[in-house]
């Protein structure tokens, strides 16, 4: 295998000290050398709670640091692509959260910074290596549940706070770019295709003009998409894929518990009470490892990441559709 990749944390968000770093430190083929915030207060703190070995005051400083082989961005969405172009132009690897920015057009610079520094860059939705999705993208492409002609989701939760980063609209907040993003990357993969064309309801919070609550349908060239998202409803995940002869419904989709076996259910439509359907259970697993495990191996030129920025900057030209058409009222096209 070689070395261990040698990570370096951009900020010490919320996702970064509670998923991300301790998925990393329970794989084999990473270590988490650095991490960094503005000011080093959070920096040192973290450091200090994940037995991290440097604290760096300033992103700038993490960066440059010679010891740190691919940097991992959680920053707010909107410092998405600029810090990810100054990682990649430091000859770092880059792993950046998701939504990779804040529309499609910004994510060229992030691409030609990959291009041009020859640096490996993916986007950071861990359903796309967990296990138990790559159970349903195996078992739609085997044609199990029939030829797919729906996928319905829905994300949600509840948190209103003027301090939170995604109660900023210029800093690219709302539920939409947060929590949205996941029915719109697994409905293109499962389908294998692009959507045409999308439709929109927006409603959005009268005071911080962020959207709260989006409805939306996709058009696929082989079926269609639906899903909600909402970021000042009740927490709730749901997520399934409805075929001409069965459907699979994948049991808390996103976020399943680390330490717990998770599920999903194969069923045919021999009755509404669930007659006949099979449950798959799956070990339990950190989809956080899993993703750093996918990225590591990568870097090593091992495959690609399982979300290249191709495939992110057509997940942002659909959420741009979506957005245009809940101004105009109507269907909006996809760019290409």
């Amino acid at each position: 295998m070689g070395k261990p990749l040698r990570w370096g944390i951009l900020g010490a968000a919320n996702i970064a000290i509670r998923q991300v770093i301790p998925g990393i430190q329970k794989g084999a083929s990473g270590t988490v050398v650095a991490i960094a915030s503005r000011t080093g207060v959070k920096a040192e703190q973290a450091a200090r709670d994940l037995g991290i070995p440097r604290a760096h005051g300033s992103y700038e400083a993490l960066i440059e640091d010679a010891e740190v082989d691919a940097i991992y961005n959680p920053l707010p969405n909107h410092l998405h692509v600029p810090w990810s172009v100054k990682a990649a132009d430091a000859g770092k690897h880059v792993l950046c959260e998701k939504p990779i920015g804040l529309n499609a057009q910004e994510v060229l610079e992030l691409i030609d910074a990959r291009d041009r520094n020859k640096v490996v860059v993916g986007e950071a939705f861990m359903v796309r290596a967990q296990p138990r999705w790559l159970a349903v993208k195996r078992l739609v492409a085997e044609g199990r549940i029939g030829e797919v002609g729906l996928i319905v989701g829905h994300f949600s939760y509840n948190r209103r706070d003027p301090n939170d980063v995604r109660s900023h609209l210029e800093w690219g907040g709302g539920a939409l770019l947060d929590v949205g993003s996941y029915p719109i990357t697994l409905s293109r993969w499962l389908f294998g295709e692009e959507p045409t064309e999308v439709v929109a309801l927006i409603e959005r919070d009268p005071e911080f003009g962020i959207d709260r609550l989006t409805s939306a349908i996709l058009r696929f060239p082989r079926g269609q998409a639906s899903f909600t998202c909402a970021g000042q409803l009740v927490l709730h995940q749901r997520f399934q894929v409805l075929g001409s002869r069965g459907r699979i419904e994948v049991e808390v989709p996103y976020n399943p518990p680390a330490d717990k076996p998770s599920r999903l259910v194969i069923d045919e439509g021999k009755g509404l009470a669930l007659e006949g359907a099979e449950v798959m259970e799956f070990p339990a697993v950190n989809q956080y490892a899993v993703q750093a495990e996918a990225f590591a191996a990568a870097v090593r030129g091992e495959g690609e990441v399982p979300v290249t920025l191709e495939d992110a900057m057509a997940n942002m030209r659909v959420i741009d559709a979506l957005f245009r058409s809940s101004e105009t009222r109507q269907w909006e096209r996809v760019a290409r």
